[in-house]
């Protein structure tokens, strides 16, 4: 038997997985935290679902898609997410 407090892990990163699937395109890290956030209705850490999102990449259920930068060329810019099909 386990001890101790769950981890938000077992929590999170069904509902990261849930929010993506429910999106018809990529979502940044923002985004999917308020998605979470509304539907837990407990604020969660930006940090927090970014380390999960890492994980997911990691396990390849999630893909990372990199966008150029707006302002300077040759640079990555913002990284969105979506489900790995």
């Amino acid at each position: 038997m386990k001890r101790g407090r769950p981890s938000i892990r077992n929590k999170i990163q069904p509902l990261i997985i849930e929010v993506l699937s429910k999106s018809e395109f990529p979502l940044n890290i923002s985004s999917i935290q308020k998605k979470i956030s509304q539907e837990t209705k407990t604020s969660v850490n930006w940090n927090s679902v970014k380390k999960y999102l890492d994980e997911l990449v990691k396990l390849e259920k999630v893909k990372a898609i990199p966008l150029p930068h707006s302002k300077k060329t040759g640079e990555t810019g913002l990284i969105v997410y979506s489900l790995k099909k």
